[in-house]
């Protein structure tokens, strides 16, 4: 565990669970482009899903956390845009006649 622990550059197993959780918003912001991907395919054409925008907050959020705890500025602040214009982008698409339904 020791050896883990020094490769990750981690000094607690507290601090381990932070990576991980980091990793976990790594994945989710990665699953975004799978899922566009996904889509795009099937519909033949350029397209970016609802579920992208989702993708995008959740694995910002979860990012935003952990660059918080890591007392990272430029990850701080890359990541906080990035949330704002995702909860935009949500919020445009939910505001739409009809949309939801």
């Amino acid at each position: 565990m020791d050896t883990l622990l020094r490769w990750m550059h981690v000094e607690t197993v507290g601090e381990l669970w932070w990576v991980m959780f980091g990793l976990v918003g790594q994945l989710m912001f990665t699953g975004r482009f799978l899922i566009q991907w996904i889509a795009s395919e099937k519909a033949r054409r350029s397209v970016v899903p609802v579920a992208f925008w989702y993708f995008s907050m959740a694995g910002g959020l979860i990012l935003l956390s952990y660059a918080i705890y890591r007392r990272d500025p430029v990850f701080v602040l890359g990541q906080s845009i990035g949330v704002f214009i995702y909860a935009r982008n949500l919020w445009l698409i939910h505001a739409q006649p009809g949309a939801g339904r």
